[in-house]
């Protein structure tokens, strides 16, 4: 089986999805599927330094980037699209990831003109919240563009059970199949000193760690943080927040002014992008994670979160309802008051809050391994190509039809 992977950049500042993307087309590679990956050199405010129209060999997988043009949020990259339309047909099958970019919809047109079947990840994209923000552009470009290619793909992936219900509103014509992000054991068997992560910041040093994970967006829920955590350091003041994300989009003095609003910004330390074994010490530093979102697909930093065997507070934003039936995190209503009375109730009962923790971490070691997932995504990769039902698989194994 031979499958082509699109996404429209894979820079680092564009956090989990780009780091989802890689670890499972390592993992796919390591499971004996052919996998090829081609992107742009977009990062952010800058571009890749990176060979340019030839394939870089890594560890299980192939990858190759393509020069890009940017305009407002899109990435446009015309020798990108010729390349599509010549090598489409060499594949099985093509997975796009993303919607709303161009850099995705000649990949679209080539596997049409060729025939060649193709399943769509819009990673969090069709979400109520993120079809209104910036809704007036991105009405006019799904109904011209994005819908009806939608509706010709052979499967959408949705990242969470909570996803695809979401979705059901738009009557898409084409099968939802729901396939989670996932970790490699590996990371979180041993976590690295947290020594590392307080020489880096000294002004974290003996205090109860608070992490957030993520892009600086709004769609983060950075302004309920801000209120939240302003009363719960009140009432805890040995509490510090670390704010650990890349701001893309020119944010950072927003969010930072929540946080001076709420009367807590001495308490909180912006990072940037946290990476490697920094990122890891910044866990094992931090005695809480939270995540306060609005709107996700499947988030990569709650189940970094969770593996590292912290007390958990994430949003019913971030499409994880599995993880409160598992009684391994605290999932919220999106306000600021349930996200502050659950962080008064771990700080108030440490014991309880170790043992969430360590339910956290065994639910996502056995059950959200990127070597799982990716069995999974090959029996929909399979299906497809003998054009058979798509499975309804377990609700154990995170799959199921719509």
């Amino acid at each position: 089986m031979k499958i082509l992977i699109v996404i429209p950049a894979l820079g680092t500042v564009y956090g989990g999805p780009s780091k989802s993307v890689v670890e499972l087309a390592q993992t796919l590679g390591n499971l004996g599927i052919r996998i090829d990956l081609v992107t742009t050199n977009a990062n952010g405010s800058t571009s890749l330094d990176v060979p340019l129209h030839s394939w870089l060999s890594e560890k299980d997988y192939r990858i190759q980037y393509f020069p890009y043009w940017g305009w407002s949020d899109y990435k446009i990259s015309f020798s990108l699209t010729r390349w599509l339309f010549q090598h489409v047909a060499d594949y099985d099958l093509v997975h796009t990831n993303a919607i709303f970019s161009y850099s995705i919809l000649p990949a679209y047109w080539a596997c049409q003109q060729h025939r060649v079947p193709y399943v769509v990840t819009p990673r969090g994209m069709l979400e109520p919240w993120a079809l209104s923000y910036k809704a007036g552009k991105k009405r006019f470009y799904y109904a011209l563009l994005e819908k009806p290619a939608l509706n010709r793909a052979s499967a959408i992936q949705m990242l969470a059970s909570t996803e695809a219900e979401r979705t059901k509103p738009l009557n898409l014509k084409t099968p939802l199949v729901v396939v989670p992000n996932g970790i490699n054991r590996q990371d979180f068997e041993t976590l690295p000193n947290p020594e590392f992560f307080y020489h880096k910041f000294p002004d974290t040093r003996n205090k109860t760690l608070i992490i957030f994970l993520g892009r600086v967006d709004p769609k983060k829920g950075l302004d309920l943080l801000a209120t939240a955590f302003g009363k719960v350091h009140t009432q805890f003041p040995r509490t510090h927040l670390i704010v650990a994300g890349p701001d893309n989009i020119g944010f950072l003095s927003t969010a930072q002014s929540y946080f001076a609003e709420a009367g807590c910004l001495d308490a909180v330390t912006f990072t940037g992008m946290l990476t490697g074994s920094l990122k890891y010490a910044a866990l094992a530093a931090a005695s809480i994670y939270i995540a306060p979102s609005y709107s996700e697909g499947f988030s990569m930093s709650v189940l970094e979160g969770m593996a590292s065997g912290l007390a958990c507070v994430i949003t019913t934003g971030c499409n994880f309802p599995e993880a409160a039936t598992a009684q391994a995190a605290h999932v919220v209503e999106i306000n600021s008051e349930e996200i502050a009375a659950a962080l008064t109730q771990i700080l108030k009962h440490p014991q309880q809050a170790k043992e969430i923790g360590n339910r956290a971490r065994q639910f996502i070691l056995e059950q959200y391994t990127w070597d799982r997932i990716a069995s999974n995504l090959i029996e929909v990769y399979t299906a497809i190509l003998k054009k058979e039902p798509i499975p309804a698989l377990s609700k154990q194994s995170f799959s199921a039809h719509a």
